[in-house]
């Protein structure tokens, strides 16, 4: 059996405590191939991250050098742009290459870290990037295409992504790069048991509350509407803290609700058990973004609740919900609010679309991504 070994960003946790992208995708991923007995799936870990942690991958602990601050990205990308290496990334790195020394060759997964496969050329293990998002600020197609010229494979979670990066390398990296999907727990993300009772409507937002995110967006549309059956909950903190003191855009958002007719409702940032509860709640879900998420992970766990899905047609999200909800511009209120106002309107409408979105997230199951990574990594041997 082959190791996989997955690199975390320094200091991220890999447990159901955090709500980030990165742990979600291998701990779905390792559950996936729990049963595969061509590989087994490791994880590298600061030894101060949370507790309890998913048992899906054996963790290998090291003691980190925490991640670089803001004033040492600065000097990185500064260093960068005259042909130097990122110095900073290097040194919050080297732990992680440091704890793969007693390892057997393995294949090292590095989530969103270009600069490992460069740093674990020296040793017997392989490595593949995986990239969650687009490449970093600043990053020219030369240093890029140095970066991950060592990687067997550079993975993408959706053709958007995907393009993204070819733009961004050599023509010889971009022949390696392959799209693997975002997948869903539809176990732990499924319809409720029984509908709820009709009455007001909730219309839920997840995720992050930042600007990228729009949840300012889609409270304006709520606004516009000027609804008195539709109650909108926004899940989240501005990281993944439920305790964090609110930021500004929090406070300004909680302004916003307070002068919008019927019941705007806050509730921070949850783990991942209450997530799936709180989605079962809800009669429609939305994902205004005005960034270009590469791809949509809440919007995945939307679909798999059977929730019909209004979102934002940029980045990958398109690929994620398929025609299995109602894509809007992003950024445009009033289109939101006649998308909204279209599904609120039509019962018959909002159980097509969930039915549909069910259907589609159980074709879109972390088997299916775990298929996909494994026939690339079958590929390089």
């Amino acid at each position: 059996m082959r190791p996989i070994v997955h690199a975390l960003t320094p200091g991220d946790h890999f447990s159901p405590r955090t709500g980030s992208a990165i742990p979600t995708v291998v701990h779905g991923l390792a559950t996936a191939a729990s049963g595969d007995r061509g590989y087994t799936h490791h994880v590298l870990l600061e030894r101060t991250t949370y507790r309890p942690r998913y048992d899906s991958a054996e963790a290998i602990e090291y003691t980190g050098a925490g991640y670089p601050a803001s004033w040492e990205r600065a000097l990185d990308l500064g260093l960068s742009r005259v042909g130097m290496p990122r110095v900073r990334a290097q040194r919050s790195y080297r732990p992680l290459v440091r704890a793969m020394q007693d390892m057997p060759p393995s294949i090292v997964v590095t989530h969103n870290a270009p600069n490992l496969p460069g740093m674990l050329s020296e040793t017997p293990h392989s490595s593949v990037f995986y990239g969650h998002n687009d490449l970093p600020r600043g990053m020219s197609r030369r240093e890029a295409t140095r970066m991950l010229a060592p990687a067997a494979a550079v993975i993408a979670v959706s053709e958007d992504l995907a393009t993204r990066i070819s733009d961004r390398v050599s023509a010889t990296v971009a022949q390696r790069i392959h799209v693997v999907e975002n997948g869903v727990d539809t176990a732990a993300f499924h319809p409720p048991q029984s509908p709820r009772t009709p009455g007001v409507a909730r219309v839920m937002f997840v995720g992050r509350v930042v600007p990228e995110k729009g949840p300012d967006v889609l409270l304006r549309a709520v606004a516009e509407m000027a609804r008195e059956d539709v109650e909108v909950v926004i899940v989240g903190s501005q990281g993944f803290d439920a305790t964090a003191v609110l930021s500004p855009y929090e406070r300004q958002l909680r302004d916003m609700g307070a002068s919008i007719r019927g019941r705007v409702e806050f509730r921070p940032f949850v783990d991942r058990e209450q997530l799936a509860v709180l989605l079962r709640s809800a009669d429609v879900f939305v994902a205004p973004s005005r960034w270009a998420e590469p791809s949509g992970l809440t919007v995945g766990e939307a679909m798999a609740t059977g929730l019909p899905t209004v979102a934002s047609s940029i980045g990958g999200i398109p690929s994620v919900l398929g025609d299995a909800g109602m894509l809007v511009p992003a950024e445009d209120v009033p289109a939101l609010a006649h998308a909204l106002d279209s599904v609120l309107d039509d019962a018959a409408l909002r159980d097509r679309l969930g039915a549909r979105a069910r259907r589609r997230a159980e074709d879109r199951s972390w088997a299916h991504s775990w298929d996909q990574l494994r026939a690339v990594l079958d590929s390089i041997g």
